[in-house]
Protein backbone atom coordinates (compact mmCIF):
# COMPACT_ATOMS: atom_id res chain seq x y z
CA UNK A 1 0.00 0.00 0.00
CA UNK A 2 1.66 3.55 -1.35
CA UNK A 3 2.00 5.59 2.15
CA UNK A 4 -1.22 7.38 3.48
CA UNK A 5 -0.64 9.82 6.23
CA UNK A 6 -2.13 8.39 9.83
CA UNK A 7 -5.17 9.60 10.91
CA UNK A 8 -7.90 9.28 13.44
CA UNK A 9 -11.63 8.36 13.69
CA UNK A 10 -14.31 8.07 15.96
CA UNK A 11 -17.53 6.69 16.67
CA UNK A 12 -20.17 6.32 19.92
CA UNK A 13 -18.11 3.34 21.07
CA UNK A 14 -14.68 3.45 19.81
CA UNK A 15 -11.69 5.64 18.58
CA UNK A 16 -9.09 4.37 15.77
CA UNK A 17 -6.09 5.41 14.84
CA UNK A 18 -4.71 4.76 11.28
CA UNK A 19 -1.08 4.47 10.79
CA UNK A 20 1.00 3.03 8.29
CA UNK A 21 -0.79 0.48 6.46
CA UNK A 22 -2.34 -0.76 10.69
CA UNK A 23 -5.44 0.46 12.14
CA UNK A 24 -5.80 0.68 15.68
CA UNK A 25 -9.17 0.48 17.74
CA UNK A 26 -9.46 1.61 20.69
CA UNK A 27 -12.99 0.79 22.37
CA UNK A 28 -14.55 3.75 25.03
CA UNK A 29 -14.90 3.17 28.38
CA UNK A 30 -18.92 3.76 27.94
CA UNK A 31 -21.94 2.12 29.51
CA UNK A 32 -25.02 2.86 26.82
CA UNK A 33 -27.62 0.61 27.92
CA UNK A 34 -27.03 -1.74 25.22
CA UNK A 35 -23.59 -2.43 25.77
CA UNK A 36 -21.43 -1.86 28.48
CA UNK A 37 -17.56 -1.32 27.79
CA UNK A 38 -17.48 0.22 31.58
CA UNK A 39 -14.89 -2.03 32.23
CA UNK A 40 -11.34 -2.86 31.17
CA UNK A 41 -11.69 -6.65 31.89
CA UNK A 42 -15.15 -6.08 29.05
CA UNK A 43 -12.96 -4.02 26.51
CA UNK A 44 -10.59 -7.32 26.52
CA UNK A 45 -13.20 -9.85 26.42
CA UNK A 46 -15.09 -7.55 23.34
CA UNK A 47 -11.60 -7.12 21.59
CA UNK A 48 -10.75 -10.52 21.49
CA UNK A 49 -14.71 -11.64 20.53
CA UNK A 50 -14.19 -8.78 17.33
CA UNK A 51 -11.58 -10.67 16.12
CA UNK A 52 -12.52 -14.09 16.85
CA UNK A 53 -15.97 -13.15 15.09
CA UNK A 54 -14.49 -11.09 12.17
CA UNK A 55 -12.46 -13.47 11.09
CA UNK A 56 -15.37 -15.42 9.67
CA UNK A 57 -16.01 -12.90 6.64
CA UNK A 58 -12.65 -11.08 6.55
CA UNK A 59 -9.49 -13.59 7.81
CA UNK A 60 -7.02 -11.12 6.49
CA UNK A 61 -7.88 -7.72 7.69
CA UNK A 62 -8.26 -8.47 11.79
CA UNK A 63 -4.37 -9.23 12.97
CA UNK A 64 -4.69 -9.74 16.49
CA UNK A 65 -5.39 -8.03 19.80
CA UNK A 66 -2.75 -5.76 21.31
CA UNK A 67 -1.72 -4.67 25.03
CA UNK A 68 -1.82 -0.60 25.67
CA UNK A 69 0.71 0.00 28.05
CA UNK A 70 0.68 2.49 30.86
CA UNK A 71 3.82 5.15 31.38
CA UNK A 72 5.29 2.28 33.49
CA UNK A 73 4.85 -0.36 31.25
CA UNK A 74 1.39 -2.33 32.47
CA UNK A 75 -0.82 -3.00 30.66
CA UNK A 76 -3.98 -1.04 30.84
CA UNK A 77 -6.11 -1.74 28.17
CA UNK A 78 -6.53 -3.08 24.83
CA UNK A 79 -6.52 -2.77 21.14
CA UNK A 80 -7.74 -4.35 17.77
CA UNK A 81 -4.95 -4.16 15.49
CA UNK A 82 -6.74 -4.60 11.71
CA UNK A 83 -4.90 -4.08 7.92
CA UNK A 84 -6.11 -0.83 7.23
CA UNK A 85 -8.24 -0.75 3.80
CA UNK A 86 -8.09 1.81 1.17
CA UNK A 87 -10.62 4.59 2.01
CA UNK A 88 -11.20 5.03 -1.70
CA UNK A 89 -12.39 1.53 -1.87
CA UNK A 90 -15.25 1.61 0.35
CA UNK A 91 -18.72 0.91 -0.69
CA UNK A 92 -20.28 3.96 0.91
CA UNK A 93 -17.76 6.52 -0.44
CA UNK A 94 -18.03 4.61 -3.92
CA UNK A 95 -22.13 4.93 -3.94
CA UNK A 96 -21.78 8.97 -2.38
CA UNK A 97 -19.21 9.16 -6.07
CA UNK A 98 -21.67 7.28 -7.99
CA UNK A 99 -19.36 4.90 -9.33
CA UNK A 100 -20.24 1.86 -11.16
CA UNK A 101 -20.28 -0.74 -8.08
CA UNK A 102 -22.80 -3.23 -9.63
CA UNK A 103 -20.03 -6.18 -10.11
CA UNK A 104 -18.63 -5.67 -6.71
CA UNK A 105 -22.00 -5.64 -4.77
CA UNK A 106 -22.93 -8.53 -6.22
CA UNK A 107 -19.85 -10.02 -4.99
CA UNK A 108 -20.88 -9.16 -1.77
CA UNK A 109 -23.93 -10.69 -2.26
CA UNK A 110 -22.10 -14.10 -3.36
CA UNK A 111 -19.93 -13.58 -0.17
CA UNK A 112 -22.96 -12.82 2.28
CA UNK A 113 -24.86 -15.89 0.84
CA UNK A 114 -22.47 -18.27 1.53
CA UNK A 115 -21.12 -17.13 5.19
CA UNK A 116 -24.74 -17.47 6.14
CA UNK A 117 -24.95 -21.24 5.12
CA UNK A 118 -21.91 -21.31 7.30
CA UNK A 119 -23.06 -19.61 10.19
CA UNK A 120 -23.73 -21.72 13.39
CA UNK A 121 -27.42 -22.16 13.71
CA UNK A 122 -28.96 -23.61 17.56
CA UNK A 123 -31.84 -23.72 19.65
CA UNK A 124 -30.44 -20.79 21.54
CA UNK A 125 -29.84 -18.77 18.55
CA UNK A 126 -33.26 -19.52 16.71
CA UNK A 127 -34.79 -17.92 20.24
CA UNK A 128 -33.11 -14.37 19.10
CA UNK A 129 -35.55 -14.43 16.11
CA UNK A 130 -39.25 -15.37 17.52
CA UNK A 131 -41.61 -12.95 17.03
CA UNK A 132 -41.77 -11.76 20.56
CA UNK A 133 -37.39 -11.32 20.42
CA UNK A 134 -37.45 -9.38 17.60
CA UNK A 135 -40.46 -7.56 19.80
CA UNK A 136 -38.95 -7.08 21.87
CA UNK A 137 -35.60 -5.39 20.07
CA UNK A 138 -38.01 -2.75 19.00
CA UNK A 139 -39.54 -2.24 22.39
CA UNK A 140 -35.82 -1.57 23.71
CA UNK A 141 -35.36 0.36 20.94
CA UNK A 142 -38.67 2.94 21.69
CA UNK A 143 -37.19 2.76 25.04
CA UNK A 144 -33.65 4.23 24.20
CA UNK A 145 -34.99 6.90 22.12
CA UNK A 146 -37.95 8.17 24.06
CA UNK A 147 -35.35 11.17 25.07
CA UNK A 148 -35.04 11.84 21.97
CA UNK A 149 -38.74 12.30 20.60
CA UNK A 150 -39.57 15.47 21.06
CA UNK A 151 -36.10 17.39 20.89
CA UNK A 152 -34.68 15.31 18.13
CA UNK A 153 -37.62 13.08 17.00
CA UNK A 154 -41.23 13.80 15.51
CA UNK A 155 -43.44 12.61 17.97
CA UNK A 156 -45.77 11.91 15.29
CA UNK A 157 -43.46 10.13 13.02
CA UNK A 158 -41.87 8.06 16.54
CA UNK A 159 -45.62 7.10 17.11
CA UNK A 160 -46.08 5.63 13.77
CA UNK A 161 -43.14 3.59 14.07
CA UNK A 162 -44.42 2.21 17.24
CA UNK A 163 -47.72 1.53 16.24
CA UNK A 164 -47.29 0.02 12.95
CA UNK A 165 -43.91 -1.86 13.84
CA UNK A 166 -46.13 -3.70 17.28
CA UNK A 167 -49.26 -4.43 14.45
CA UNK A 168 -46.89 -6.07 12.22
CA UNK A 169 -45.32 -8.22 15.10
CA UNK A 170 -49.00 -9.08 16.30
CA UNK A 171 -50.42 -11.23 13.95
CA UNK A 172 -46.93 -12.62 12.79
CA UNK A 173 -46.15 -15.56 15.12
CA UNK A 174 -46.53 -18.26 12.72
CA UNK A 175 -44.21 -16.39 10.15
CA UNK A 176 -41.28 -16.54 12.14
CA UNK A 177 -41.97 -19.69 13.73
CA UNK A 178 -41.74 -20.55 9.97
CA UNK A 179 -38.63 -18.73 9.41
CA UNK A 180 -36.85 -20.50 11.88
CA UNK A 181 -38.71 -24.16 10.97
CA UNK A 182 -36.69 -23.21 7.77
CA UNK A 183 -33.42 -22.81 9.08
CA UNK A 184 -33.36 -19.22 7.98
CA UNK A 185 -32.05 -17.80 11.39
CA UNK A 186 -28.17 -17.67 11.95
CA UNK A 187 -25.15 -16.27 13.81
CA UNK A 188 -24.78 -13.67 11.70
CA UNK A 189 -22.96 -10.50 10.89
CA UNK A 190 -25.52 -8.23 12.52
CA UNK A 191 -24.26 -4.64 11.48
CA UNK A 192 -24.05 -5.16 7.77
CA UNK A 193 -22.95 -1.41 6.83
CA UNK A 194 -21.97 0.50 3.49
CA UNK A 195 -19.25 1.64 5.91
CA UNK A 196 -17.58 -1.27 6.71
CA UNK A 197 -17.51 -2.79 3.23
CA UNK A 198 -14.44 -2.47 0.66
CA UNK A 199 -14.58 -3.35 -2.76
CA UNK A 200 -10.85 -5.13 -3.49
CA UNK A 201 -9.42 -5.72 -6.63
CA UNK A 202 -9.39 -9.78 -5.18
CA UNK A 203 -12.87 -9.43 -3.96
CA UNK A 204 -14.88 -7.65 -1.46
CA UNK A 205 -13.91 -7.79 2.51
CA UNK A 206 -16.93 -6.98 5.20
CA UNK A 207 -16.06 -5.69 8.49
CA UNK A 208 -17.51 -5.14 12.16
CA UNK A 209 -20.00 -7.28 12.92
CA UNK A 210 -21.27 -6.96 16.14
CA UNK A 211 -19.10 -8.74 19.37
CA UNK A 212 -20.72 -6.94 22.45
CA UNK A 213 -24.17 -8.96 22.24
CA UNK A 214 -24.41 -12.28 20.80
CA UNK A 215 -28.68 -11.42 20.78
CA UNK A 216 -28.03 -8.57 18.46
CA UNK A 217 -25.60 -10.74 15.93
CA UNK A 218 -27.78 -13.58 16.10
CA UNK A 219 -30.98 -13.82 13.92
CA UNK A 220 -33.30 -13.68 10.74
CA UNK A 221 -30.22 -13.73 7.71
CA UNK A 222 -33.03 -11.20 6.08
CA UNK A 223 -32.29 -9.32 9.12
CA UNK A 224 -28.39 -9.28 8.43
CA UNK A 225 -28.76 -8.13 4.03
CA UNK A 226 -31.53 -5.82 5.03
CA UNK A 227 -29.17 -3.37 7.43
CA UNK A 228 -26.72 -2.95 3.80
CA UNK A 229 -30.32 -2.72 1.51
CA UNK A 230 -31.41 0.05 3.94
CA UNK A 231 -27.87 1.86 4.23
CA UNK A 232 -27.55 2.01 0.83
CA UNK A 233 -30.97 3.52 0.10
CA UNK A 234 -29.44 5.99 2.71
CA UNK A 235 -26.97 6.54 0.73
CA UNK A 236 -29.34 7.47 -1.88
CA UNK A 237 -29.19 4.13 -3.78
CA UNK A 238 -32.32 2.39 -3.15
CA UNK A 239 -32.23 0.71 -6.60
CA UNK A 240 -28.42 -0.82 -5.31
CA UNK A 241 -30.68 -1.84 -1.96
CA UNK A 242 -33.17 -3.92 -4.29
CA UNK A 243 -30.46 -5.52 -6.59
CA UNK A 244 -28.45 -6.62 -3.39
CA UNK A 245 -31.18 -8.14 -1.89
CA UNK A 246 -32.49 -10.01 -5.55
CA UNK A 247 -28.93 -10.92 -5.79
CA UNK A 248 -28.73 -12.31 -2.37
CA UNK A 249 -32.16 -14.50 -3.10
CA UNK A 250 -30.61 -15.85 -6.17
CA UNK A 251 -27.22 -16.68 -4.15
CA UNK A 252 -28.84 -18.09 -1.63
CA UNK A 253 -31.74 -19.69 -3.50
CA UNK A 254 -34.06 -18.29 -0.62
CA UNK A 255 -37.50 -16.92 -1.08
CA UNK A 256 -38.84 -14.13 1.70
CA UNK A 257 -42.15 -12.61 1.73
CA UNK A 258 -41.73 -9.13 0.67
CA UNK A 259 -43.73 -8.15 4.12
CA UNK A 260 -40.99 -8.89 6.00
CA UNK A 261 -38.17 -7.45 3.97
CA UNK A 262 -39.75 -3.70 4.20
CA UNK A 263 -40.29 -5.05 8.06
CA UNK A 264 -36.48 -5.23 8.57
CA UNK A 265 -35.31 -2.81 6.55
CA UNK A 266 -38.03 -0.16 9.08
CA UNK A 267 -36.23 -1.98 11.92
CA UNK A 268 -32.55 -1.57 10.55
CA UNK A 269 -33.02 2.22 9.65
CA UNK A 270 -34.51 2.92 13.32
CA UNK A 271 -31.37 1.18 14.67
CA UNK A 272 -29.06 3.88 12.85
CA UNK A 273 -31.75 6.36 14.22
CA UNK A 274 -30.87 5.51 17.35
CA UNK A 275 -27.65 5.05 16.84
CA UNK A 276 -27.73 8.45 15.38
CA UNK A 277 -29.55 9.61 18.32
CA UNK A 278 -26.48 8.59 20.76
CA UNK A 279 -24.20 10.44 18.36
CA UNK A 280 -26.18 13.57 19.10
CA UNK A 281 -26.21 13.20 22.48
CA UNK A 282 -22.07 12.90 22.63
CA UNK A 283 -21.95 16.27 20.78
CA UNK A 284 -22.23 15.30 16.85
CA UNK A 285 -24.39 18.36 15.80
CA UNK A 286 -24.92 16.72 12.06
CA UNK A 287 -26.42 13.56 14.12
CA UNK A 288 -29.88 14.87 14.93
CA UNK A 289 -30.46 15.57 11.25
CA UNK A 290 -29.53 12.09 10.61
CA UNK A 291 -31.62 10.26 13.17
CA UNK A 292 -34.76 12.22 11.91
CA UNK A 293 -34.39 11.17 8.12
CA UNK A 294 -33.54 7.55 9.42
CA UNK A 295 -36.75 7.60 11.35
CA UNK A 296 -38.78 8.48 8.46
CA UNK A 297 -37.26 6.02 6.36
CA UNK A 298 -38.39 3.25 9.16
CA UNK A 299 -42.33 5.02 9.13
CA UNK A 300 -41.74 4.65 5.23
CA UNK A 301 -41.14 0.64 5.22
CA UNK A 302 -43.11 -0.28 7.82
CA UNK A 303 -46.18 1.61 5.62
CA UNK A 304 -44.84 -0.33 2.24
CA UNK A 305 -44.64 -3.92 4.84
CA UNK A 306 -48.18 -3.43 5.39
CA UNK A 307 -50.07 -6.76 5.25
CA UNK A 308 -52.92 -6.23 3.45
CA UNK A 309 -56.75 -8.54 2.65
CA UNK A 310 -58.14 -7.13 -0.86
CA UNK A 311 -61.97 -8.13 -1.36
CA UNK A 312 -62.45 -7.51 -4.75
CA UNK A 313 -65.89 -8.01 -5.04
CA UNK A 314 -69.54 -7.52 -7.31
CA UNK A 315 -71.35 -9.12 -9.70
CA UNK A 316 -70.68 -11.18 -12.39
CA UNK A 317 -69.59 -9.68 -15.45
CA UNK A 318 -68.76 -6.78 -13.80
CA UNK A 319 -64.88 -7.97 -14.17
CA UNK A 320 -63.95 -8.08 -10.79
CA UNK A 321 -61.75 -11.18 -11.97
CA UNK A 322 -59.99 -9.44 -14.25
CA UNK A 323 -59.29 -6.87 -11.97
CA UNK A 324 -58.37 -9.12 -9.56
CA UNK A 325 -55.49 -10.21 -11.36
CA UNK A 326 -54.61 -6.90 -12.84
CA UNK A 327 -54.10 -5.76 -9.14
CA UNK A 328 -52.07 -8.93 -8.02
CA UNK A 329 -49.88 -8.16 -11.38
CA UNK A 330 -49.42 -5.04 -10.07
CA UNK A 331 -48.81 -5.46 -6.73
CA UNK A 332 -47.16 -9.15 -6.38
CA UNK A 333 -49.93 -10.25 -4.31
CA UNK A 334 -51.42 -13.25 -4.37
CA UNK A 335 -54.90 -14.08 -5.60
CA UNK A 336 -57.53 -16.73 -4.05
CA UNK A 337 -60.72 -17.10 -6.34
CA UNK A 338 -63.55 -18.70 -4.59
CA UNK A 339 -64.61 -19.72 -8.65
CA UNK A 340 -61.35 -21.93 -7.78
CA UNK A 341 -62.03 -22.77 -4.27
CA UNK A 342 -65.67 -23.98 -5.13
CA UNK A 343 -63.94 -26.08 -7.87
CA UNK A 344 -61.56 -27.79 -4.71
CA UNK A 345 -63.66 -28.63 -2.15
CA UNK A 346 -65.91 -30.56 -4.48
CA UNK A 347 -68.97 -27.51 -4.48
CA UNK A 348 -68.42 -27.22 -8.36
CA UNK A 349 -71.93 -29.31 -9.51
CA UNK A 350 -71.88 -27.66 -13.07
CA UNK A 351 -74.18 -24.73 -13.97
CA UNK A 352 -77.74 -24.49 -11.52
CA UNK A 353 -80.49 -21.50 -11.45
CA UNK A 354 -79.61 -18.98 -8.74
CA UNK A 355 -80.04 -20.33 -4.94
CA UNK A 356 -79.50 -24.14 -6.22
CA UNK A 357 -75.95 -26.13 -7.19
CA UNK A 358 -73.30 -24.20 -6.46
CA UNK A 359 -75.13 -21.34 -5.76
CA UNK A 360 -77.31 -23.14 -2.38
CA UNK A 361 -76.50 -21.04 1.16
CA UNK A 362 -75.10 -24.47 2.29
CA UNK A 363 -72.40 -24.47 -0.74
CA UNK A 364 -71.59 -21.22 -0.45
CA UNK A 365 -71.35 -20.75 2.74
CA UNK A 366 -68.60 -23.61 2.39
CA UNK A 367 -66.68 -21.87 -0.47
CA UNK A 368 -66.68 -18.53 1.42
CA UNK A 369 -65.18 -20.88 4.55
CA UNK A 370 -62.39 -22.40 2.96
CA UNK A 371 -61.55 -19.09 0.88
CA UNK A 372 -61.00 -17.50 4.47
CA UNK A 373 -59.68 -20.36 6.02
CA UNK A 374 -56.62 -20.39 3.14
CA UNK A 375 -56.32 -15.99 3.69
CA UNK A 376 -55.61 -16.54 7.08
CA UNK A 377 -52.66 -19.04 6.48
CA UNK A 378 -51.54 -16.50 4.26
CA UNK A 379 -51.63 -13.02 6.22
CA UNK A 380 -50.00 -14.91 9.07
CA UNK A 381 -46.85 -15.95 7.14
CA UNK A 382 -46.90 -11.86 5.86
CA UNK A 383 -48.37 -12.98 2.42
CA UNK A 384 -50.96 -9.89 1.41
CA UNK A 385 -54.00 -11.86 -0.18
CA UNK A 386 -56.51 -10.67 -3.02
CA UNK A 387 -59.96 -12.49 -2.51
CA UNK A 388 -62.05 -12.51 -5.93
CA UNK A 389 -65.70 -13.18 -5.16
CA UNK A 390 -69.32 -11.29 -5.37
CA UNK A 391 -68.93 -10.80 -1.38
CA UNK A 392 -72.45 -10.07 -1.97
CA UNK A 393 -73.57 -11.18 1.55
CA UNK A 394 -72.69 -9.10 4.88
CA UNK A 395 -72.05 -11.67 6.91
CA UNK A 396 -69.14 -13.33 4.80
CA UNK A 397 -67.81 -9.56 4.83
CA UNK A 398 -67.73 -9.60 8.38
CA UNK A 399 -66.26 -12.93 8.65
CA UNK A 400 -63.54 -11.58 6.08
CA UNK A 401 -62.92 -8.67 8.72
CA UNK A 402 -62.28 -10.95 11.90
CA UNK A 403 -59.77 -13.29 9.92
CA UNK A 404 -58.37 -9.23 9.21
CA UNK A 405 -58.59 -8.32 12.66
CA UNK A 406 -57.16 -11.70 14.19
CA UNK A 407 -53.78 -11.42 11.97
CA UNK A 408 -53.61 -7.48 12.21
CA UNK A 409 -54.42 -6.93 8.68
CA UNK A 410 -55.23 -4.46 7.28
CA UNK A 411 -58.33 -4.93 4.94
CA UNK A 412 -59.32 -3.02 1.84
CA UNK A 413 -62.78 -3.46 0.48
CA UNK A 414 -63.65 -3.10 -3.60
CA UNK A 415 -66.98 -2.98 -5.25
CA UNK A 416 -66.47 -3.36 -8.85
CA UNK A 417 -69.73 -1.65 -10.87
CA UNK A 418 -70.67 -1.76 -14.22
CA UNK A 419 -74.12 -1.20 -15.83
CA UNK A 420 -76.46 -4.24 -15.75
CA UNK A 421 -76.81 -4.67 -19.15
CA UNK A 422 -73.01 -4.62 -19.69
CA UNK A 423 -72.37 -7.08 -17.05
CA UNK A 424 -75.06 -9.35 -18.88
CA UNK A 425 -73.36 -9.29 -22.26
CA UNK A 426 -70.05 -9.93 -20.99
CA UNK A 427 -71.30 -13.02 -18.99
CA UNK A 428 -73.47 -13.83 -22.15
CA UNK A 429 -70.08 -13.72 -24.09
CA UNK A 430 -68.47 -16.08 -22.34
CA UNK A 431 -67.40 -19.38 -24.10
CA UNK A 432 -68.30 -22.44 -23.01
CA UNK A 433 -65.88 -24.06 -22.09
CA UNK A 434 -63.37 -21.34 -22.36
CA UNK A 435 -61.74 -22.34 -19.66
CA UNK A 436 -63.33 -20.48 -17.01
CA UNK A 437 -64.39 -21.42 -13.46
CA UNK A 438 -67.13 -19.27 -13.29
CA UNK A 439 -71.00 -21.07 -13.83
CA UNK A 440 -73.05 -17.74 -13.93
CA UNK A 441 -75.25 -16.85 -16.38
CA UNK A 442 -76.82 -13.59 -17.43
CA UNK A 443 -79.96 -15.13 -15.73
CA UNK A 444 -77.99 -15.18 -12.38
CA UNK A 445 -76.40 -11.43 -13.12
CA UNK A 446 -80.21 -10.63 -12.83
CA UNK A 447 -80.99 -13.05 -9.90
CA UNK A 448 -78.18 -11.66 -7.92
CA UNK A 449 -78.98 -8.10 -8.15
CA UNK A 450 -82.28 -8.17 -5.46
CA UNK A 451 -79.81 -10.22 -3.47
CA UNK A 452 -76.59 -8.10 -3.45
CA UNK A 453 -77.01 -6.37 0.50
CA UNK A 454 -75.86 -3.22 0.63
CA UNK A 455 -72.09 -2.73 1.11
CA UNK A 456 -70.81 0.88 2.11
CA UNK A 457 -67.81 -0.04 3.61
CA UNK A 458 -66.46 -1.34 -0.01
CA UNK A 459 -65.01 1.63 -2.48
CA UNK A 460 -66.69 1.21 -5.65
CA UNK A 461 -64.64 0.79 -9.06
CA UNK A 462 -66.04 1.44 -11.97
CA UNK A 463 -65.33 -1.47 -14.15
CA UNK A 464 -67.17 -0.68 -16.98
CA UNK A 465 -64.26 1.00 -19.22
CA UNK A 466 -60.67 0.55 -19.74
CA UNK A 467 -59.03 -1.52 -17.41
CA UNK A 468 -56.18 0.90 -16.94
CA UNK A 469 -58.40 3.28 -15.49
CA UNK A 470 -60.29 0.81 -13.32
CA UNK A 471 -56.73 -0.47 -11.45
CA UNK A 472 -55.72 3.34 -11.04
CA UNK A 473 -58.44 3.61 -9.20
CA UNK A 474 -58.30 0.57 -7.16
CA UNK A 475 -54.41 0.77 -6.72
CA UNK A 476 -55.18 4.42 -5.36
CA UNK A 477 -57.58 2.74 -3.06
CA UNK A 478 -55.41 0.41 -1.61
CA UNK A 479 -52.33 2.32 -1.17
CA UNK A 480 -54.88 4.68 0.50
CA UNK A 481 -55.30 7.81 -1.66
CA UNK A 482 -58.41 6.81 -2.80
CA UNK A 483 -61.97 6.80 -0.52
Amino acid sequence: MPAVPAALAETHVSVLAFIGDRVYKLKKPVALGFLDFSTRAARETACHREVELNRRLAPDVYLGVAEVLDPQGRPCDHLVVMRRMPVERRLASLVRSGADVAGGLRQVARLVAGFHERCSASARISSAATRDAVLGNWEDNFAQMAPFVGPVLAPEVAAGVERLARRYLAGRSALFEHRIASGMVRDGHGDLLAEDVFLLEDGPRVLDCIEFDDRLRHGDVLADVAFLAMDLERLGAPHLGRRFLEWYAEFSGKRHPASLVEHYVAYRAHVRAKVACLRHAQGDDGAAGEAAALLGLALAHLALGRVRMVLVGGLPGTGKSTLASALADASGWTVLRADEVRRDVGRDTGPAPYGAGAYRRSSLTAVYGELLERARTALRLGEPVILDASWRHEEWRQEARRVAEDTATDVVELRCEAPLDVAAQRVAGRRPGGGGLSQATAETVAAMVADFEPWPAAAPVDTAGELDASLRRAIDVVRGDGA
